[in-house]
This record gives structure tokens, C-alpha cells and sequence, in this order.
């Protein structure tokens, strides 16, 4: 799904879905995003090791595709926002944002890059441009990048709706491990005092026709997510579908190859996965 595609979508109350691209780097992985159904994949550059030559090749391995590509910058410092986009992403999930400044920031650097200096200051602190034709090219040039915030902790929990009103954000993003260790119960996804968390935030975005993206790893986690109100589905990871995919898989082969040859030993799964 391209981006103005997946923005209508969401405006209009639907549901899209994609997964986060922690592992996978060679190009020859595009057979498998080709037949993959996803409508985006977000690119991890906060806790993953990408290069900006290698995001700017994912980036346009997923576009041939059709997948709308968005990549998670490694924080809140909007010159990762510019990069992301000069790689030619489709959008940025900015993590952990606890303060309006932060939002503020990183989002009118998407929404006005490459306007830098004190004339991009300006437009954060009052939304004046350099002047009308210049604000005219600028919302032409992003009418279709993707905004995400990131709120990943208690205290940007409490403050959620202030930090969705103070900038024109796209979407909401919920980090599980991160979210649930700042509440002090590290990931017990199902946790009631997670969940009444997930239903806070989900509704203050809601409210203001916002939808939540939230990176749940299990298909219970993922769709108890959903049916809380999630709309922006990231459901795991490629790492970690590929491991659970082996395993499955292979579970089902030794119970039919035991069946003809006996004696065929059961192996534990095991999550190997340390997700962040």
C-alpha cells in the first residue's frame, strides 16, 4: 500500500497492517516482501545496526513493491528525522517522546524539511513561514509522509493528549517493553495495568481521529491490541515471524517423519528473541 493509500485507509476507520524489519537486509529478501501482503514495514533504526545506505535501499526495495516504508529513528533528535527522509522514507516513528518540544520538533521536521535554521525554528515556536509560497511548497512536498509518535513511558502516558494536540502527528505508537518497564511490570503484556494504559492512550487518540500503532509480538498480544482499538497493526518482526514460522513448521515435520520412522526426538522452542 502506498502512503497517501495507507492515510486514507486510516482516516477512514480502517486497519492496516505491517510488521518491523529488524533483520533482513539483502536485497534478495524482495520475492518475500513481494508475496508478503503487507501494507508497510517499519524500519528499525533505533535498536537495529542500518547503515543510512543500506535504509535508503530498503526503503526503495519496499516502494517497488508497493509497501509504504517508515523507518524508527534511533531518538528524538529531528536531524534523524531529515535523514530518514533524504534515505526516502515514506514517513519516521520517532521513539520515546515525553515533551511537547520533542513532538514538536520532530514533526515539523517532516513537515518542513529542509527548511533548517532559524526560519524552521520559527515555524515550530509559531507556525510562520518564510512566506506563503513557501508554506504552499513545503505541505505539497509532505502531503503524503507519515508522522508517528512515540509514547513509550509513564510519564508520556500522563500526558498523551497534550502531546497529540501540540503538533499535526498521523499516528501513535506504543512500545510493549519499553512502556511496560517505565510502569515497572517489564513485559507482562497482560498486565491489566498495561492494558488500562493501552485503553488511556487509545482513546485519547481516538478522540481526535488518530490511529494507534502498537508492537505487540504474539498473535494473542496482537489481537487483544486490536480489539482494544488498535488500527495501525504491527504485529512482530521479521526475525521473529521467521523464527516462529521454523518452528512450527519443523514441529509438524518431526511428528510426521516420527509417525513413520518412531523415535524421532521432540525439540523445545525456544524464543531466542531479545525484542526491543
Amino acid at each position: 500500500m502506498k502512503p497517501a493509500e495507507l492515510k486514507v485507509a486510516l482516516r477512514a476507520g480502517r486497519p492496516v497492517f505491517g510488521f518491523m524489519v529488524s533483520a533482513t537486509s539483502s536485497m534478495r529478501w524482495g520475492r518475500m516482501f513481494a508475496g508478503s501482503t503487507l501494507d508497510f514495514v517499519v524500519i528499525d533504526s533505533e535498536h537495529g545496526s542500518r547503515d543510512r545506505q543500506l535504509i535508503a535501499d530498503t526503503c526503495a526495495q519496499m516502494q517497488s513493491l508497493g509497501i509504504t516504508a517508515i523507518v524508527r529513528t534511533p531518538n528524538t533528535e529531528e536531524v534523524w528525522v531529515a535523514m530518514a527522509l533524504d534515505a526516502g522514507a515514506d514517513g519516521v516513528l520517532v521513539p520515546y517522546c515525553e515533551t511537547v518540544d520533542e513532538v514538536r520538533h520532530t514533526c515539523m521536521k517532516v513537515r518542513t524539511h529542509p527548511l533548517k535554521g532559524e526560519y524552521y525554528e520559527r515555524v515550530v515556536a509559531t507556525g510562520e513561514y518564510p512566506s506563503a509560497k513557501s508554506e504552499e511548497y513545503l505541505n505539497n512536498r509532505h502531503k503524503d509522509h507519515i508522522f508517528i509518535m512515540g509514547i513509550e513511558s509513564e510519564p508520556a502516558a500522563n500526558r498523551v493528549e497534550e502531546l497529540i494536540d501540540c503538533a499535526p502527528i498521523d499516528a501513535v505508537f506504543i512500545g510493549p517493553n519499553d512502556m511496560t518497564t517505565s510502569l515497572g511490570i517489564p513485559d507482562e503484556v497482560a498486565n491489566p495495568i498495561y492494558l488500562e494504559t493501552l485503553s488511556k492512550i487509545i482513546g485519547a487518540a481516538d478522540k481526535r481521529g488518530i490511529p494507534t500503532m502498537i508492537h505487540q509480538q504474539t498473535i494473542e498480544a496482537s489481537t487483544i491490541a486490536i480489539e482494544l482499538g488498535a488500527r495501525f497493526i504491527m504485529h512482530s518482526s521479521d526475525s521473529g515471524i521467521l523464527l516462529r514460522a521454523t518452528q512450527n513448521e519443523f514441529a509438524q515435520i518431526r511428528e510426521a517423519a516420527g509417525k513413520i520412522h518412531g523415535d524421532v526426538a521432540e525439540v523445545e522452542a525456544e524464543d531466542t528473541l531479545d525484542v526491543i
